[in-house]
């Protein structure tokens, strides 16, 4: 190796480690926690070894669920907003009542039309598609979104696609009506708002923005929206954790509560963190003992690590030697593909041919410093995306955005691309991601140029059955002549990506 001296800082990892130095995830294998300390969450698995495996919950898995109600008109949607532009947190899913009506048959839609039909009643509603569509965002599922047109009076066929929803506020007048939605929402608020009050803005709305007329508002009104409000809507203030009185005008108890759900947010992250460190305390990690394996050390791969870490290499010297090891890690990531069959060509050879279909999928920009080189390999072979960053306030990583196909599932082969394995988190998240859009674990190939092996650790401690092909792994094994050790500058720095695009 050349030129191994401390260059200057590039850029760090996603992962940031706590200002307490004994919480970093980046640790040792000497100061690895012993084995009876490792932690085993309730209805985790185990390996054919005995080895625990945890199981990972992603935020979007354990969503914080929020419940706004109040009458019609009450102030309820603009409170919703306001708590959303003031948590500004990525996936923070509105989930409006108003999407819910049960569908109307032909007589129905006629007396809708005459302002004859009854919408306030909680009959009205379809509350089982409701409490089935919270446990699917809150178990992590992709989920449809009903649309209601309140012109045509009726369930449109167009649906909204939700998935991994970190906060989700639940708004209506019946938010806090039934209790399947009550046993699952982390914070109930009730917004209290003079009747008057609510008929004035209930009238700006319904003849500015869903073309009724004032007779016809006045008349719904006075007919079913007053009454049920008497007798269904105002009860559901005492299942309130919360009544802020005169909606948003009332800005100190709106305040409050920004503040105390920040606060449990902030708790949600820290233990989401916390745990994420602990999946590499496993201090039985041996390669051969996974589907991990390395790039072989020889004179052509010592050369290339060469280049790609000395400090003085060019730009573009750095782009065409990282593109030749990251083929070299594509071909040996294939070795882990199994499945093929025999076919006879020109009745006088015997050839293979891969069963599955193989498609990629690159952790965004990280992943990207294999798109030319898996381009090369597979012409034609589809790729999604995910985008997964951590939080500048806290290091938690977040999914921010996937681009993936309908037909990953099936057996088919992913390649999954993240050119530096530092902490291991976003590896896992996409890993996570892949598995909820039904993948396999044993189709899934992750595919990294530098591995810090508490990275690993983290990763087989959940998903033991996922394929790994790695350039170069960190501390003290056959692997790894160099002695280079997960706390080591080219190991814990993320500058593989920032070198390959001109961004350092």
């Amino acid at each position: 190796m050349t030129s191994l001296e401390e260059p200057r800082p590039r850029r760090f990892s996603r992962i940031a480690p706590d200002s307490d130095e004994s919480t970093s995830f980046f640790m040792s294998s000497e100061t690895l926690p012993t084995e009876s300390a490792i932690m085993t969450p309730v209805g985790s698995l185990h390996h054919d070894s005995d080895t625990p495996r945890a199981s990972y919950l992603p935020p979007w898995t354990e969503p914080y669920i929020i419940g706004v109600a109040g009458n019609s008109g009450s102030g309820k949607t603009s409170i919703s907003q306001k708590v959303i532009q003031e948590l500004n947190q990525p996936w923070t899913i509105l989930l409006s009542f108003d999407n819910f009506y049960n569908p109307l048959n032909e007589e129905e839609r006629k007396q809708a039309f005459n302002n004859n039909f009854d919408f306030d009643t909680p009959a009205s509603l379809d509350l089982d598609l409701l409490v089935k569509t919270v446990k699917s965002l809150k178990s992590g599922e992709k989920t449809q979104i009903p649309v209601y047109s309140f012109q045509h009076h009726n369930r449109t066929n167009k649906s909204t696609t939700i998935y991994g929803a970190n906060v989700i506020i639940i708004e209506g007048i019946y938010a806090l009506y039934d209790q399947r939605l009550l046993d699952l929402m982390d914070l109930k608020i009730y917004v209290d708002t003079d009747l008057d009050i609510c008929l004035s803005r209930r009238l700006t709305r319904d003849i500015l923005y869903r073309g009724r007329d004032l007779a016809g508002a006045i008349k719904q009104w006075e007919t079913f929206v007053k009454p049920n409000a008497v007798k269904h809507v105002n009860p559901t203030m005492n299942n309130a954790d919360l009544v802020i009185p005169r909606g948003l005008d009332n800005s100190i108890a709106i305040n409050l509560m920004i503040k105390h759900i920040q606060i449990q947010l902030a708790l949600k992250s820290s233990a989401h963190l916390k745990y994420l460190k602990e999946l590499g305390v496993n201090i039985n990690f041996d390669v051969s003992k996974y589907n991990i394996k390395v790039l072989p050390a020889n004179n052509q791969t010592k050369g290339i690590n060469s280049l790609l870490f000395d400090v003085n290499t060019e730009r573009s010297d750095f782009i065409f030697y990282f593109n030749r090891i990251s083929a070299l890690i594509i071909e040996l990531a294939l070795e882990l593909v199994t499945d093929y069959e025999p076919v006879r060509i020109n009745d006088n050879f015997n050839g293979l041919r891969m069963v599955n279909e193989i498609m990629a999928v690159n952790i965004i920009r990280s992943g990207d410093c294999f798109m030319s080189s898996i381009k090369r390999t597979f012409p034609e072979i589809s790729i999604g995306k995910l985008l997964i960053q951590s939080d500048s306030r806290t290091g938690e990583p977040q999914l921010h955005f996937d681009s993936l196909s309908k037909e990953m599932s099936g057996g088919k082969k992913i390649l999954l691309f993240d050119s530096q394995i530092i902490s291991g988190a976003a590896s896992i998240m996409a890993i996570q991601v892949l598995i909820d859009h039904k993948v396999n674990e044993e189709d899934i190939i992750l595919c990294s140029y530098l591995s810090t092996e508490i990275g690993l650790r983290r990763i087989v401690n959940v998903f033991p059955k996922v394929n790994i092909a790695v350039g170069k792994l960190s501390e003290k094994k056959w692997y790894n002549e160099e002695m280079f050790k997960d706390s080591d500058w080219h190991f814990r720095n993320r500058f593989i990506d920032s070198l390959y695009f001109g961004t350092d």
